[in-house]
């Protein structure tokens, strides 16, 4: 005991007599400065401050829409929902992930990196090697991957295509609202920690860690499902995968593969960041869905009262044409100029930049739908949220969605209304767009804009 002091003496010595500032108290020093770029293809919403929840009518008089003031913290948000071409990067990505995992097993000099040449530390489990293209045609390769495609018997006039059934994106999360109830214990008392001889507090950290095995193939045959007495076959075959939809909102995605998407589009950037960094300090703030109140902010493009993205009170502009893509009259779907979902930004942008808040294609948020969530969620950045599991209610399952479709009445484009699908369902009228939330100071007005005058 007496050798412990005596060393723990010498370590403070030799501590204050280091280079840290005289004495004073300055921080840690030389660390890099942070710049939060404006991430491509999103715009910056300023915080603010908005009555949540306004709208003139009620039409199943849920008395869902309880007006209520609150705030709202900076973020960046897609200009447009997220398109076929965008959300097929992410279904080629998971399929060329199990490539390659699949063809490491007879090449793994090629496919994977198991080893830090600098360093010699091991990786467990290996990184994939993304330099390394895949030969689809190559005698071995094609023997190797033959799993990844239909069984003989399932095919079509014989046509070798990828089963879509396999194409699962694995990932990890971390539950950080259940962390935050410090239930530290198994038991969730403190004589069980004194019995597991450790201090309360300190528990495993992994038991807050959750798993997810999402299929992240759109759903066609929702084209099918939501109008079976509806010619969609066309839409069926063709929406998601020809060219001439490259550029219109992805559909048939549930709430499920819409958070995967998220978690993939993050470790994308951040991946990217740590390659250019080799220190690995570079970190992006996450993608996710935007908030209930978030999206309505964002849809509101600054007009607080008013009752679409693009002012009101009207669904028309002053020469008589549509501002929106959704069912303007009964069952004269293309008055306004789409019978079905139509290419993004097709109509003008609301003050902010932002593409098709009303109309085209609905969109998921990351809350839960409550017909009182506006009375018990705070009024700064509100939120609620419920992981639901398979075994629950389909009450408990259900998620906001926002902005109408191009098959809603112009009832469901005003920037108050809200609704609900089913966490686990698919809709060919549902798409959705991300957020990054803005890290450090935040402006009520374009940041890149306010440091062009503040240098001035």
């Amino acid at each position: 005991m007496k050798n412990l002091v005596f060393y723990l003496l010498i370590l403070i010595i030799l501590g204050s007599c280091g280079n840290s500032g005289n004495g004073e108290l300055i921080g840690v020093q030389n660390r890099k400065p942070f710049y939060q770029p404006v991430p491509y293809g999103m715009v910056y919403i300023p915080l603010g401050s908005y009555t949540m929840g306004v709208s003139d009518q009620d039409v199943p008089y849920s008395q869902v829409y309880e007006a209520k003031t609150v705030t709202i913290s900076a973020f960046y948000m897609d200009e447009t929902e997220i398109t076929n071409n965008e959300y097929r990067q992410f279904v080629y990505w998971v399929r060329d992930s199990i490539a390659r995992l699949l063809l490491g097993d007879i090449f793994p000099e090629d496919f994977l990196v198991e080893e830090n040449r600098k360093t010699g530390e091991i990786y467990e489990p290996p990184f994939l090697n993304w330099n390394k293209k895949i030969d689809w045609n190559g005698e071995e390769e094609r023997e190797t991957l033959e799993e990844m495609f239909l069984p003989e018997h399932e095919r079509y006039f014989r046509k070798k295509e990828i089963d879509t059934r396999k194409l699962n994106y694995e990932y990890y999360w971390v539950d950080l609202r259940a962390a935050s109830r410090k239930d530290f214990t198994e038991e969730g008392n403190p004589e069980a920690a004194s019995l597991a001889n450790r201090p309360l507090g300190l528990k495993d950290r992994s038991v807050y860690v959750r798993k997810e095995v999402i299929n992240v193939y759109p759903d066609t045959l929702s084209w099918l499902f939501d109008y079976s007495y509806s010619y969609n076959d066309p839409l069926t075959k063709k929406y998601f995968w020809h060219p001439a939809y490259d550029n219109y909102p992805v559909v048939g995605v549930n709430w499920k593969q819409a958070k995967a998407f998220c978690v993939w589009r993050t470790q994308l950037l951040n991946s990217y960041l740590t390659s250019r960094n080799k220190k690995g300090e570079a970190s992006a703030s996450e993608f996710r869905l935007p908030t209930e109140a978030e999206w309505e902010w964002a849809a509101r493009g600054g007009y607080d009262l008013n009752p679409y993205p693009w002012g009101g009170p009207y669904t028309r502009n002053e020469k008589g044409c549509f501002l929106g893509n959704y069912k303007p009259l009964k069952g004269n779907y293309i008055d306004d100029g789409g019978a079905t979902p139509i290419i993004v930004a097709h109509y003008p942008s609301n003050d902010w930049g932002l593409f098709d808040m009303a109309g085209n294609v609905a969109e998921w948020t990351s809350d839960a739908f409550h017909e009182a969530a506006y009375n018990f969620t705070w009024d700064l950045n509100p939120n609620y949220t419920y992981n639901a599991k398979e075994s629950d209610f389909p009450t408990l399952k259900r998620k906001v969605i926002r902005g109408g479709s191009w098959k809603d009445i112009g009832y469901y484009l005003q920037v108050s209304s809200r609704t609900y699908e089913y966490q686990d369902t698919a809709k060919c009228y549902i798409g959705f767009r991300c957020v990054q939330y803005y890290l450090g100071r935040q402006k009520g007005d374009n940041p890149a804009r306010a440091s062009h005058v503040y240098q001035k």
